[in-house]
């Protein structure tokens, strides 16, 4: 896929941070004493390839890798910085919690924590579901960016081939 590019300085007002809020779901940062229970879950519900990168994240100060949490049970997370700097995710939601607002919420404060820490803009780099992307954010299509920087990226035999 090809990568998109993000104003970060001109994000947009989502309502869904106040609904996923007032339905008891708190997005935040998440902490190191809390990572192996994060990279646990993120093995679980999605890839290997994602656990490294959030591990990444968790590892960086401050941490770049954001949780979705409710009832001390974690429903989604995103990170950013972790492949590259500047670059958002992976980011992704339990299937049995999506429809609630939690991917959106989880985007902007992963974009918001970005703009805090000095970029004008974000690179969301092999986005799987650019219409998610596209109808929540102004962002544009980067010329010539696939493969972009996962290109000769190594994975393990029972992953299969590279997309794309």
């Amino acid at each position: 896929m090809t990568d998109y590019l993000v104003r970060l300085y001109d994000l947009p007002v989502f309502e869904a941070e106040a609904r996923v809020a007032a339905a008891g779901i708190m997005v935040r940062r998440a902490i190191a004493p809390e990572g192996h229970v994060v990279l646990d879950w993120i093995r679980a519900h999605f890839s290997e390839h994602w656990v490294s990168e959030a591990a990444r994240g968790l590892a960086q100060t401050p941490v770049t890798t954001w949780i979705a949490v409710k009832d001390n049970k974690m429903l989604g997370f995103a990170c950013h910085d972790t492949t590259a700097k500047g670059f958002f995710g992976p980011t992704g939601v339990d299937v049995a919690a999506r429809g609630q607002g939690i991917g959106d919420a989880l985007l902007i404060a992963t974009l918001k924590g970005m703009r805090e820490a000095g970029y004008g803009y974000a690179v969301i780099g092999d986005p799987g579901p650019i219409a998610f992307y596209q109808k929540r954010l102004d962002c544009l299509e980067i010329p010539k960016s696939k493969p972009g920087v996962y290109a000769g990226m190594l994975r393990a035999q029972k992953d299969g081939p590279i997309p794309g």
